[in-house]
């Protein structure tokens, strides 16, 4: 029986002001830059790793306050059971373990970090606390509450890996402390397998020389040093190859093939470079995995790991996320890749999103059905994994608004979704809103509906699953309706863009050639004008995915305004965003 991280509290560090975050074996944070899954690692790194990166920059400031000091908080518990299992409950020590009411064993670790202006220094305090304060206490807020010993709690059966977004193994080739530089220190071979190498790279030494008149003329005009250094020895040596095999780790050159040739790791791009840092640090730990079971040792890594989808195309990705999932021990993965997240089970991401204080979501509290997890999993997850990156959702039935919006929003707020992280979903009609619902709401991703209102029941229906996730009283999320008795086609006919759909029918017509277009180009004028407010319908609703942008154009660009309702969701948009007009 194993043992994990369950809880991570950080308060004052860097732009955490004050977060609890849960942890599982595999942990995916997601989010918009600079809402603090970065600063989350570091907090991790900073209680479990080094701290040496440590500067006066990483306590938290707001309005120009500075806090006075960094508070870590991590709750360690036996991975299944009640107790921890005896080769673990050695380690730790029955005076490090506590019991909550119900008899469940903890250990409850306390990192506290103070600057010191007039030193320039930090000082650095770690505590084994008597219990597990609240985290919303009323009375006292957890960080200020002192229950425990100061000690240090440092464990080599329990190592702490950081891995950063800019790392490469040609780097990692150079360094004795990378972990690739830690494993070739370590290379050892037995005395009669020395003998054998060094011999065999001798007369290979010998062999490259004597095979080569350039080098076997430099050997030559060298051995005039003999003379001069009065040397006993056997004089100059040429040695192509490294001739000691303490050296060999010295020169080494990584090679990856790709069809029939092989090429230098210098000569690869950086995806290829740092996928292979992180399989390094994969065999590193299976390395000292495998050591711990040789001696009868209990051994449990934990992994923070920045952006391991950096300069990876989709499929690697996947690929990557699968063999970092096979690593042994807890795993923290900071990503901005929907694919990453899409492989990833829904109960392990964390969501991060920070307006003024920073909200962390995970879909552990999602009250779904089986069918409102198969939903998101399927439109959301696997289609629209950039959901989980948004700054806020714009909800509605089909297809026309999704093709149509964006375009629409672009005209009116002069800036793309895109630039603004405001992504468009559609959830496939009027009674498949409660899941995408409960999905922005867990994960603190303000949203907004733009419904269509064929009929009073339909209305009430999307209010009573809009109602029965935000309450009466929704502060991040708003309905909008269309006019009572139409969707979005027929509010553009009633609100009088008849001119502009017809515009739009008649930039889809195609002409084979110019003969062809002036042969049918005056009768297909004619035969659209004609058209009445049903057919115009018609039209819209029968190629929803052709007609939708290509109206949306038209009305862009006739400066006759937009509708109404679509007006007050990008109006909703703007002030939630606080952006200005």
């Amino acid at each position: 029986m194993g043992i994990k991280v369950s809880t991570v509290r950080v308060c004052g560090f860097r732009g955490i002001e004050n977060a609890e975050i849960l942890l599982g074996d595999n942990t995916i944070l997601t989010g918009t830059n600079n809402s603090g899954k970065t600063s989350f690692l570091k907090a991790l790194q900073v209680s479990l790793g080094n701290r040496n990166f440590l500067s006066p920059d990483d306590f938290y400031m707001r309005d120009s306050l500075l806090a006075d000091k960094i508070v870590i908080d991590i709750l360690i518990k036996p991975e299944d059971g009640e107790e921890f299992s005896e080769d673990w409950e050695i380690l730790f020590t029955t005076d490090r373990i506590r019991f909550d009411q119900d008899g469940n064993a903890f250990i409850p670790l306390r990192t506290v970090v103070l600057f010191d202006p007039i030193k320039n220094s930090f000082k650095t305090e770690q505590f084994i606390q008597q219990n597990w304060p609240s985290f919303e206490a009323e009375e006292e807020f957890w960080y200020n509450q002192e229950n425990g010993n100061s000690t240090s709690f440092h464990f080599d059966e329990v190592p702490f890996f950081y891995v950063n977004a800019q790392r490469d193994i040609i780097e990692d080739t150079k360094l004795k402390s990378s972990y690739l530089g830690k494993m070739l220190s370590k290379v050892e071979y037995s005395d009669t397998d020395v003998k054998e190498i060094e011999d065999e790279i001798d007369r290979l030494n010998q062999k490259a020389v004597n095979s080569s008149p350039i080098l076997t003329n430099i050997k030559t005009s060298l051995k005039g040093l003999d003379s001069a250094m009065n040397s006993h020895g056997s004089g100059v040596e040429i040695t192509p190859f490294t001739k000691k095999i303490r050296d060999l780790n010295k020169g080494m050159t990584i090679y990856y093939s790709d069809y029939e040739e092989s090429f230098s790791m210098e000569y690869h791009g950086m995806g290829t470079r740092s996928w292979s840092s992180l399989l390094t640090l994969k065999a590193f730990i299976n390395l000292l995995s495998k050591n711990a079971e040789n001696e009868g040792r209990v051994f449990f890594p934990i992994l923070a790991i920045e952006e391991p989808e950096s300069h990876l195309h989709p499929n690697a990705q996947k690929k990557l996320y699968r063999q970092m999932d096979e690593i042994c021990g807890q795993k923290v993965i900071s990503t901005h890749s929907p694919y990453i997240a899409a492989c990833a089970e829904l109960e392990t991401i964390r969501s991060f999103y920070k307006t003024d204080t920073l909200k962390v979501g995970s879909f552990q509290n999602l009250d779904l059905t089986q069918e409102g997890v198969r939903k998101i999993k399927r439109q959301v997850i696997n289609s629209r994994g950039d959901i989980f990156f948004s700054k806020l959702i714009v909800f509605f039935e089909g297809e026309t608004e999704e093709q149509a919006l964006p375009i629409l929003f672009e005209k009116y707020l002069g800036r793309t979704p895109v630039e603004l992280g405001v992504d468009f979903v559609g959830v496939g009609g009027f009674e498949g809103y409660s899941p995408f619902l409960k999905f922005a709401n867990q994960f603190n991703i303000p949203c907004v509906i733009l419904s269509d209102a064929d009929s009073q029941e339909i209305v009430e229906k999307v209010k009573q699953q809009h109602r029965s996730v935000y309450g009466l009283e929704p502060k991040d999320s708003k309905i909008f309706f269309l006019d009572l008795g139409n969707d979005y086609e027929k509010q553009l006919i009633v609100d009088g863009y008849q001119e502009e759909i017809k515009e739009a029918i008649l930039s889809l017509k195609v002409y084979m050639n110019a003969k062809h277009k002036a042969a049918k180009e005056q009768s297909d004028i004619e035969e659209t004008e004609a058209l009445g407010n049903d057919d115009l319908y018609k039209k819209m609703t029968t190629s929803k995915t052709q007609m939708a942008p290509a109206v949306a154009e038209k009305i862009a660009a006739s400066g006759k305004g937009i509708p109404r309702a679509v007006v007050e969701v990008f109006e909703f948009v703007r002030t939630t965003l606080k952006m200005e007009k």
